[in-house]
């Protein structure tokens, strides 16, 4: 940030007095509240959290200082209003990955297209997209999370929504925007995954790696697929198909 942007020293004081204000608002909230769902609680801890999150950010362009706490993010759920006995639930899923190893995504995808007699000509395996496409539409979802690392992929946040319904949506209704209508007062429960939750993340991927020198979910066939059996354009000299 520039310093002509940077913001003054009166307004990083009264960011800080804005804290205290909303911070004196949320405990006598909470002395008041009226039951676990209080909603003057829940108004309350969000300014307070607004407040802390704009101190937060004036202070570290001011004086590249920092907060020594978390404000929560915006996925913090409002109360819930649905209905007491939902007739019908949605399962909201997003996992997200990055493509760690594109090398060896193509080469699990070629051996998809050596096992389908059906696979078009194009060599779809030969592009990351294509790759994707072609692995995607051959494994369920589940199965390429509990096997991310044979398709190359690294695993990122996850999140899974359970939303209540008073009834089923018609066949199609909702296809062509499939998640823009999330009401999260209907959220009857959710289950996130990241790294920030999780002090030993390194401990985990440690072990994950030891089990893939055991020879689980069959990496080292893979690797000697791309390090050694080359043919001289420099493809594998034999896939073979796992399914």
């Amino acid at each position: 940030m520039s310093d002509a942007a940077q913001p003054t020293a009166a307004e990083v004081r009264a960011a800080a007095e804005a804290v205290k204000t909303a911070l004196d608002r949320h405990l006598a909230a909470v002395e008041r509240r009226s039951g676990e769902e209080d909603p003057a609680v829940y108004d309350a801890f969000n300014e307070l959290a607004a407040a802390a999150e704009a101190y937060d950010e004036l202070l570290y362009d001011r004086y590249d200082e920092v907060t020594p706490f978390e404000i929560p993010g915006e996925d913090t759920l409002p109360p819930y209003t649905g209905p007491e006995e939902p007739s019908a639930l949605s399962v909201l899923i997003r996992r997200d990955y990055a493509v760690a190893e594109p090398q060896r995504l193509m080469a699990q995808a070629r051996r998809v297209e050596a096992a389908d007699e059906d696979a078009p000509g194009a060599g779809a395996s030969g592009t990351v997209h294509g790759a994707l496409g072609l692995l995607f539409g051959e494994f369920e979802p589940d199965e390429i999370a509990s096997r991310h690392k044979e398709f190359g992929l690294e695993e990122g946040d996850s999140t899974l929504w359970v939303t209540a319904a008073d009834e089923s949506a018609e066949p199609g209704e909702w296809l062509e925007a499939p998640f823009e209508q999330v009401d999260p007062e209907r959220v009857v429960c959710r289950f996130d995954v990241s790294a920030v939750f999780d002090e030993d993340f390194d401990d985990d991927d440690d072990d994950g790696d030891e089990e893939d020198e055991d020879g689980e979910a069959g990496l080292p066939d893979l690797d000697e697929d791309l390090d050694t059996d080359l043919d001289e354009d420099g493809e594998p000299a034999r896939l073979e198909a796992d399914r």
